[in-house]
């Protein structure tokens, strides 16, 4: 089983117990983290686009990728610019995707509505 979710903007494949390099969470290394947003679902050849999948990671560390030089410059005007960048990551440990169960909620017969009209013309008149 594996599923496609959407992490922070990306989409990433995901399977159990797989590591990913996701981009930064500010969660501690060790903590669980859940993951809501499925796309796409596949169940031994059953696809679906069920958007009830929950994806459960563990955080491994934080790190960094590798110097990413960039280099701009101009012909004959003797401009050159040279700078560098480390994008930050997380690399996470997918321990278990479920699918999540819809909560059900109980309507009370007897609630009460307030009238915000009445409020609001009370408080123009001053």
């Amino acid at each position: 089983m594996y599923a496609i979710v959407e992490i922070k903007g990306k989409q990433f494949r995901v399977e159990k117990n797989l590591e990913l390099d996701i981009p930064k969470i500010n969660d501690k290394v060790g903590s669980k983290i859940e993951f809501n947003k499925s796309l796409f679902i596949n169940e031994d050849g059953k696809i679906s686009t069920n958007k009830n999948l929950k994806v459960v990671a563990k955080v491994l560390s934080h790190e960094t990728e590798k110097k990413v030089i960039v280099f701009k410059q101009k012909r004959r005007k003797g401009y050159q610019k040279k700078n560098g960048h480390k994008q930050p990551y997380t690399k996470i440990l997918i321990q278990d995707l479920k699918s999540a169960s819809k909560k059900t909620v109980k309507k009370s017969t007897s609630s009460k509505k307030i009238d915000t009209k009445a409020k609001k013309s009370t408080s123009k008149e001053k």
